[in-house]
Parts: C-alpha cells; structure tokens; sequence
C-alpha cells in the first residue's frame, strides 16, 4: 500500500485518500424501489458508515435490512442483531440474524434516522455497531449490533427492504468511508 502524507498536518493516509479523512459517498434518496447500493468502497477502508435520513417505506413490514460485501453481497457470515423500545417504554422486541444486519422500522407511516457503524477487527472481519430513531407516530430506538466475516476487503453496502416487495418512499442514505 502507498501512503501519501498531507503537508498541511503530517498525517499519513492510504493512496487514493486526497488527504480528507473521511470521504464520502452520494446521498441517495430513498423515494423508490426495494434495495439502495453503494459500491466502489475503496479496499483501504477501515470503518464505513450507513446514514439513514427519514427513511421509509410504504408498506407493513416492520424491518429494513443491511448487507456488505466483499465483490458481491455476502448472504452469510453475519452474527448479528438488533433490539427496540418504544421511548414511552410500552413495548420493546428484537431480532437476530446469520444473514443480515436487521434493523426495526415498523410501518409506512415511520421515518428511521440514524448510523451503523462497521469497523474493520482484521482478517475481513467487521463490527457494527448503530442507533436508529424513529420520530414518527410511536417514537423509538432501534440498536444494531454484530459482525461479519467477508472473503475479501468490504466494497459494498446493500440497504433493502426486507420483503423485498416493499418499496422506499422517503429520506435518503448516504455512507462515510475512512
């Protein structure tokens, strides 16, 4: 790997990095269809970020999805989950998951707000970590948490639906990648 080293502070960064730190990717809205890609992650990446903005969907399904790959979505290696409560404190539930990083939504009229978090551990593996609001109708938090093991360098991020019939109708997602 070449490193490059910014003159203005003295750090030293990968190759293919201007020297920004964090580089992000282009937001895109979540107005339609049932999976949102970013791909092109850079194999220097040592910790990406999913942003979520006021994302919704228009359908029942309670649950959104994320998955990453190296040179193709990963189907498995996730040992992963994620939990909820309402901030009332009336309810609360989770969910696990050896396919995907799940992330509770709830029902069309719900907006999620938030970040995951991955974080290169070594050897392909990565752990997330993330917090998701949803400000609409039945205010909640939804924790993420787990790992994966990749084939390869992660350079991809896979946002879906999770009947895949459900369709975005709000918000936008963006990723951060350092």
């Amino acid at each position: 790997m070449s490193l490059v080293l910014d003159g203005t502070n003295g750090v030293t960064y990968p190759t293919g990095n201007t020297g920004n730190g964090i580089v992000s990717g282009t937001a895109q809205a979540s107005t339609s269809g049932t999976r949102i890609d970013f791909t092109g992650i850079p194999s220097w990446a040592k910790r990406v970020t999913v942003m979520f903005n006021g994302v919704s969907t228009n359908g029942t399904s309670p649950n959104l999805s994320i998955q990453v790959g190296s040179g193709s979505i990963a189907v498995s290696g996730y040992v992963a989950g994620q939990t909820y409560v309402l901030v009332s404190g009336a309810a609360s539930g989770g969910a696990s998951s050896i396919y995907l990083f799940p992330i509770q939504y709830g029902v069309s009229s719900y907006a999620l707000s938030g970040a995951l978090v991955f974080n290169l551990l070594g050897s392909n593996i990565w752990c997330a970590e993330g917090v998701f609001y949803n400000s609409v109708t039945a205010p909640y938090i939804c924790q993420v948490a787990g790992t994966v093991a990749l084939s390869g360098a992660l350079d991809r991020v896979s946002i879906c639906t999770s009947t895949g019939t459900d369709t975005f109708d709000a918000g936008s997602i963006n990723i951060l990648y350092e």
